[in-house]
Formats: C-alpha cells, structure tokens, sequence
C-alpha cells in the first residue's frame, strides 16, 4: 500500500532568507542596499540627511532628516515638531540606512515640515531583546541633551527644532521599540523635551495562543505565522516565551498604571494583516489602561502595504500629520 509522500515543512529562515549560526548569530544570505546619507539640502530634493553616532561603545547611530525648505515667521527660523523614529526590521534583517526607510522619513520630514531622528538600532540575534529598546533610550535622551547644551548640541536640532513637541512613532517591530520607549520616559526629566504623542503603525506583537488573524494568515506570502514565530525566537532574551511582556505587554499587569500615565497615542492597522487582532487588542489594552488612543483601521490592507503602493504611503503621512497638528 502506497502512502504519500509527506508534505514539505515549512522552513521560516529560508523564508527570512537567513540561516543561523552555531554561535548563535545570523547570516543573512543578501546585500541589503543602503543610502548614504545626504547633508546638502538642495531645493530639488525632499530632505537633507546626516548620520551622527551617538554611543561609540555601542556603534548605535541616528540618522536626521530636515526639509529642504524650511518656513520661517517674521523672518526668523520657525520651530519644527521632532519626530522620533524607529523603522520596522523584523527584528533582524533591515537597518535605518536602508532605501526605503530612507525614503520614508525623507517624505515625512518633507510633507510635515519636521525634524526626524531615525534610529539605527542593533539587530537581533546578535544583541537581544531589550538592546533595541536600550537604544531607543539613547536615541531620546541624546536629543533631550542637545536641547541643554545650546553651543555644543547637533546644530539642525539646535537651529530648527521645537523641542517642546516631540513624538515616538514606530512601525511594526519598531512599533513595539516605541511603546516600550515611551514607558520608559516616564522614568527621566526630559525636560525641556516634551514627549506630545506616540504613533504606533502596525504594531508587532505576539503570543502563545493563537489569535483568529494569526489562523487565517498562517501561509500569508509576507508574513507567515512560522516566520513570525521565528523573529521573536531571535529577539526575545534567551529562555523566554511569547508571553513575555516584550512580546505580549498585555499580559503584564503591573505595567498597567505606568501605561496609564502615558499621553495620546495614535495607533494604525490593516485588516488583512497576520497581527491585526494583536493590536487590536493592544489599543483595547491601552484605553483600558485610561490612555487617550485614536485608532485607525482599514479593513483592506496588510502589513507593510505603504512600501509597495504609495497611495498608501501617503494615507499614513496624512493621518500622522492629522495626529500632530
């Protein structure tokens, strides 16, 4: 009696197009361009750009956007809104200086007229969950500095920054970085930075139940759930499940009061993303919490949708710029 044959497994790192080193890093089997950064702000282009290190231990850097053109009143320079950002990487495959983060914040420092501060943070495996979200801490506190120390500070935040107007806006696993950055902030005198908001686009989040999206999507092209199983077997520390509170904040009930302290947050969906329950559940964890939460959620859609179809690349800058103004 013949039997067939038995269906192939599905091998997340070949979908991630990575494999796995025994001394627990990545090989990531592609040369993921980057953009260098631009500093001359010539009227044809949307943004200049600059890279500045801001911990040399560490090698962790942020790139600045400014408008090309900047507005002035009465003659003087006008105050530009501060966005903090951190892009979406899977955890482990892409950094700030890749082309299409490059292009998004160009478009966003552009068509919002403001200040964005990038995040190049370490990847996953080789530094673990919580080194991004050490980071992003950096990222915030470097830019509170330069607010105090006028005559040494970054001249395009000294120059043209409103530090009093500052927000954390991330997307996917970045979306998680922001969050867990804006708790943190609670614990510092940012002072005279302001933290004035959060946006949080698809926010990555996962668990160990299995939610209805995370069922139907299981074979999704882009995201499949074993590949997204995957990325938090790389970034989570070591001996942790999904439940952790990195993963799943919603099931961490002391932090509860802490998020309630937290200002207004913008959060973004689409329906036809694998994660979509998750951060539904997450803004219903956030007002719960007592936070004040727009939510925004496009029944067609999925994740990462504003890389391939501008048309949506533009809806998102619209509804940050909705959020900010």
């Amino acid at each position: 009696m013949s039997r067939d044959p038995p269906a192939p497994t599905f091998d997340p790192y070949k979908h991630l197009n990575i494999s796995i080193n025994p001394d627990g890093s990545c090989t990531r089997h592609f040369v993921f361009p980057t953009v260098n950064p631009d500093p001359d702000p010539s009227p044809e282009k949307l943004a200049a750009s600059k890279d500045v290190t801001i911990n040399h231990e560490t090698g962790v850097a942020v790139r600045i956007f400014r408008p090309t053109n900047i507005p002035s009143n009465d003659n003087a320079v006008a105050r530009l809104p501060i966005i903090l950002h951190l892009h979406g990487s899977a955890w482990v495959l892409y950094p700030a200086i890749s082309p299409a983060n490059n292009r998004g914040c160009s478009q966003m420092a552009s068509e919002l007229t403001v200040i964005v501060v990038s995040v190049n943070y370490r990847l996953a495996p080789e530094h673990r969950l919580p080194a991004q979200y050490d980071d992003a801490l950096a990222a915030l506190l470097w830019v509170k500095q330069q607010s105090v120390d006028p005559a040494n500070g970054e001249p395009w935040l000294r120059d043209y920054a409103d530090f009093s107007r500052c927000y954390i806006c991330g997307s996917s696993n970045g979306a998680n970085i922001a969050f867990q950055l804006a708790l943190r902030s609670l614990d510092h005198d940012l002072t005279p930075l302001k933290i004035d908001g959060c946006v949080f686009y698809q926010p990555f989040y996962g668990g160990k139940a299995r939610t209805k999206s995370e069922l139907r999507n299981f074979a999704d092209p882009v995201m499949p759930l074993p590949a997204i199983d995957a990325m938090w077997e790389l970034s989570l520390p070591e001996g942790v499940n999904r439940d952790h509170r990195y993963c799943n904040p919603m099931g961490y009930l002391p932090q509860k009061e802490k998020v309630g302290r937290l200002g207004r947050c913008l959060v973004i969906g689409y329906g036809g993303d694998t994660l979509v329950d998750r951060q539904q559940d997450f803004v219903n964890f956030l007002v719960t919490a007592g936070v004040r939460v727009e939510a925004r959620f496009d029944d067609a859609g999925f994740h990462g949708i504003e890389l391939v179809d501008p048309r949506r690349a533009v809806a998102l800058i619209n509804m940050i710029r909705d959020f900010i103004n």
